[in-house]
């Protein structure tokens, strides 16, 4: 599939997920980007903004299995990963899967989850399978989690360990509607009846694989390979910083950048994909001393300050 297909996809998959979805252009375009990229997304925003009907849009759209899974202090493992139960016919145990296989899984506050929850949540995104007492079971691919907590409720919540958060491909956020498209949620509401929006599936899932396959043939020139070193050195040398972004942040850039080439309908990286994607990226990379946290300083500031400093290369 080459980047003019994949362009002309996917503005059908923003059309169809716009049909649920009002506005929140920024945040759908990263969404789209790297969903392709094929990466895990954490949505740290306030509750009640469209998190779970975009993540329902675009599996729909996208022709993906999805999943919703509302965390809570009382979940165990097997909630999420499923176990094995035993089969009184046939006299033996066989596994029954939980909500984890799928391809889109919404993990809804995931920070409200206990230790071992997330740590079972970590296996299958890092290594693409689940645990159980007999066996290790495979996930089918893409296995995609699109993640949210609240920034500002902290009781009963378990901070995400930085294991955990450097295995998201992105952090966003949404945002409020401005009061022109929140008049039209209301208006769309009206004529619609009732609260379900339905979107048709534009792709189905050969077509989406095709889409990320076509992702990792975009070109790179090695100057912007060694932007992109430059930019995550450039957050670990800072001095308010006491851990910067690590090789996995250089990778994400690498996939999110090919990833919003062939969004665009390129098969090159130009340097405005990089720069574009650094916030989102790194900034959940980097781990701000306690001193200038309190000053207001946060990892958004520093990708930034990186990404201003750094010479941007000229390439053809």
């Amino acid at each position: 599939m080459n980047g003019a297909e994949a362009r002309a996809l996917l503005g059908q998959v923003r059309e169809a997920v716009h049909a649920a979805v009002v506005g929140r252009d920024a945040a759908l375009d990263q969404v789209t980007v790297g969903l392709v990229a094929d990466g895990h997304l954490l949505l740290e925003d306030l509750p009640g903004l469209g998190k779970t009907l975009m993540a329902r849009s675009f599996a729909a759209a996208l022709g993906l299995t999805f999943h919703r899974l509302q965390f809570t202090a009382d979940l165990l493992p097997h909630d999420i990963t499923g176990g094995e139960m035993y089969d009184a016919k046939n006299g033996e145990f066989t596994f029954r899967p939980g909500p984890l296989f799928t391809h889109l899984l919404l993990a809804d506050e995931i920070n409200r989850a206990p230790p071992k929850v997330q740590s079972a949540l970590l296996e299958a995104m890092q290594e693409f399978q689940v645990t159980s007492e007999r066996g290790t079971y495979p996930l089918e691919r893409p296995f995609l989690v699109l993640a949210t907590q609240n920034p500002l409720e902290l009781e009963g919540t378990y901070p995400l360990p930085e294991a955990q958060v450097d295995r998201f491909l992105m952090r966003l956020s949404v945002g409020y509607p401005t009061r022109d498209e929140e008049r039209t949620i209301l208006a769309r509401r009206r004529l619609r009846k009732q609260d379900e929006v339905t979107i048709p599936a534009v792709l189905d899932l050969e077509q989406f694989r095709g889409i990320q396959r076509a992702a990792e043939e975009v070109e790179v020139d090695p100057a912007l390979e060694a932007y992109a070193v430059d930019v995550v050195a450039a957050t670990r040398n800072d001095p308010r910083v006491d851990v910067g972004a690590s090789p996995r942040g250089s990778l994400a850039l690498l996939k999110l950048s090919r990833a919003r080439a062939l969004v665009e309908g390129r098969d090159y990286v130009v340097p405005d994909d990089m720069r574009s994607l650094g916030i989102p990226a790194l900034a959940h990379r980097v781990l701000v001393k306690p001193e200038p946290w309190i000053r207001g300083v946060r990892g958004a500031q520093i990708v930034q300050q990186a990404l201003d400093r750094v010479p941007v290369p000229k390439v053809p």
